[in-house]
């Protein structure tokens, strides 16, 4: 899960956002081929890739295993500490309430995402908890970069889930 650190330099913040999507983008199709909800993410924190990682709820058989709870978990690891105050979190699909309660409380400092998710999204779509003026913490977040490539990848594995078995 761990990533090479150091921080890499960019032309524009909105490069570098595609750039860390596309890594995360990555991840995504990995799981998909592994049978899993394509959705991956990276962290980095004082601008180092310390983590990346997809979901693993299937082959875990575990509803916590998301993308961004492992990313979260090896990234307080990595940097021997819950919070991830200098920290940025890419992630293909704009992040649920279970994830998005964990990466407030981890205090993750800016969230990026791909593409919305009108089901369960909880950064804008059907809530907002990442923005809730109630809560304590509240990072900075963009949705939708890259977002065509991320929702393309979700509605490929659902659309080939859909279709009868062959034989």
């Amino acid at each position: 899960m761990a990533l090479t650190p150091g921080p890499v330099t960019f032309a524009s913040r909105d490069a570098e956002d595609e750039y860390w999507m596309g890594i995360a983008l990555a991840e995504a199709r990995v799981a998909a081929t592994q049978g899993e909800v394509p959705v991956g993410a990276v962290l980095l924190v004082s601008g180092a890739a310390v983590a990346k990682g997809r979901n693993a709820m299937v082959g875990a058989k575990d509803a916590t295993q998301h993308a961004e709870m492992r990313v979260l978990k090896a990234g307080a690891y990595a940097v021997g500490d819950t919070r991830l105050i200098q920290s940025t979190l890419y992630v293909t699909l704009e992040p649920c309430a279970m994830c998005a309660g964990a990466i407030v409380l981890s205090r993750v400092g800016r969230v990026v995402f791909g593409a919305w998710d009108d089901k369960a999204g909880m950064a804008g779509s059907i809530h907002d908890l990442l923005r809730n003026p109630r809560l304590n913490h509240r990072p900075e977040v963009k949705g939708g970069v890259l977002a065509e490539e991320c929702g393309a990848v979700l509605a490929e594995f659902f659309k080939q889930k859909r279709q009868p078995a062959e034989g």
